[in-house]
């Protein structure tokens, strides 16, 4: 393919919407290397190909996330992990509805004097509110989601045995962790319990399952 047709390639790509293009230059090394082990001319070692994939896992990348499959070296079916960012973002949620009710409160307590000062003619309540009240309301909210949810992390993946997606929480609430690096989950549609560790993003059955 001559460089004229790769452009008009890729353009036709970005326009019907294709997130290939978009890719980082780790996500087109992984890419390459796949396609280059496959043909039998590995540019990459096993370790560094491990090591690259891991690096896109821990960036949230899709293009290394994978269904359930069985490895032929370890005996074992497994899945990938990826992070559940609409989850983690319902956690904030609580924290965002009270530093919401403190700031009308304190606008309460102090005469509405904060609204007064938010109500002054445009452009200049605009940019007093986006500027000024809102970055403190969301700085407040994560202040507080800190405060009793430390080190967070909700990873979610398809069970290897039935491919139900399942989810799971990783961190410390209110002083009280939730283990290690790694979770037990049963499949809330099989009841196959599963281990799902935060280091390597993968799932495995546990032993016995």
């Amino acid at each position: 393919m001559s460089n004229e047709e790769f452009d008009n390639l890729k353009e036709e790509l970005m326009w019907e919407g294709s997130s290939v293009v978009m890719l980082s230059s780790s996500e087109q090394k992984f890419l390459e290397a796949s396609i280059a082990y496959v043909s039998g001319n590995p540019i990459l070692t096993d370790k560094e190909f491990d090591e690259l994939k891991l690096k896109l896992k821990m960036e949230g990348s899709e293009i290394v996330a994978e269904g359930p499959r069985c490895s032929l070296r370890s005996k074992k079916v497994y899945s990938d992990l990826t992070v559940d960012y609409f989850k983690a973002l319902l956690l904030k949620v609580p924290a965002t509805v009270l530093a919401l009710g403190l700031f009308f409160f304190l606008d309460d307590v102090t005469g509405f004097e904060i609204n007064y000062l938010i109500a002054i003619p445009e452009p200049f309540s605009f940019i007093l509110t986006w500027f000024a009240a809102v970055p403190f309301i969301l700085w407040l909210a994560q202040s507080i989601t800190n405060a009793i949810i430390k080190d967070f992390l909700i990873l979610k993946g398809p069970c290897p045995n039935c491919g139900t997606e399942n989810t799971s929480f990783f961190g410390t609430i209110l002083s009280i962790s939730s283990g290690d690096s790694t979770n037990k989950v049963k499949c809330e549609n099989c009841a196959t319990v599963m281990v799902y560790d935060s280091t390597t993003r993968m799932i495995t059955l546990a032993e016995g399952s």
